[in-house]
């Protein structure tokens, strides 16, 4: 429950944190805590996956957030095949990690998962021939699933997705074409349908657009740090949304 008008949402994702990256972080996130009332992470946390990277990141955002943080993991930070012991050290710091699951901030339902590649409308790629076409779409398919299953959870008036690759094609604008299968999926499109929410957050087009909408007009956030620091040159860097919170009380 909450008594606020509306509730701010500040969104970033990419931050693609380095062994190197203590005390860069600080002074980008500090204005966080006058701005919003949750900070949300939309993947590629590290930039390795390493638990020497994972480390720093949550030595960075103890040292100044004090707002809670959402998040979800990226391609990156699974790289080292190491993902389940960066997600305790982010746990451990505080970070809420989503991987299919939903949770409430002052009375915004919030659900997250990582999401997959396979490429949108017409695009995108179907399971059939190889086997390991097959496999790979599997993937997709689950991770819609897992957002789905976290969409279904969620009670509140008041919903987020939070994703690391886009659902929709329009954020992917500006990113060469030939890599637009490689940035999201239609996939993820499917249950943000079926389950609509206010609003959409995702990373991982560094060179994409900022913002679009679902196919039933859901707004969708693209909150790569690389793309919000070049749109955004003098402001913070993250994206602050805000939805009204008086619903949530109703």
């Amino acid at each position: 429950m909450t008594d606020k008008q509306v509730v701010r949402l500040a969104a970033v994702g990419d931050l693609h944190v380095k062994k190197t990256s203590q005390g860069l972080l600080q002074p980008l996130l500090a204005p966080v805590n006058d701005r919003a009332d949750m900070l949300i992470l939309c993947g590629d946390l590290t930039d390795y996956g390493l638990p020497e990277e994972a480390s720093i990141l949550a030595k960075e955002l103890t040292a100044v957030v004090r707002i809670p943080i959402l998040a979800v993991l990226g391609n990156h930070d699974y790289e080292s095949g190491q993902h389940l012991e960066v997600c305790r050290i982010l746990s451990e710091a505080g970070v809420k990690v989503l991987d299919g699951e939903a949770t409430e901030v002052h009375g915004v339902g919030i659900a997250g998962a990582k999401g997959f590649i396979g490429g949108f409308g017409r695009g995108t790629l179907g399971g059939w021939g190889e086997p390991g076409v097959k496999r790979f779409v599997q993937e997709a398919i689950d991770e819609a699933l897992k957002l789905e299953s976290a969409l279904a959870r969620l009670r509140t008036p008041r919903r987020v997705a939070v994703l690391h690759y886009s659902p929709i094609r329009a954020t992917v604008e500006g990113e060469p074409l030939e890599i637009f299968p490689y940035l999201g999926t239609s996939r993820l499109e499917e249950p943000l349908n079926r389950h609509p929410v206010d609003v959409v957050f995702h990373g991982h087009a560094h060179h994409g657009s900022l913002e679009g909408t679902t196919s039933t007009g859901t707004p969708v956030y693209n909150v790569a740090l690389p793309l919000l620091l070049a749109k955004f040159p003098d402001q913070p860097a993250f994206r602050v949304i805000e939805i009204p919170a008086a619903a949530a009380n109703a």
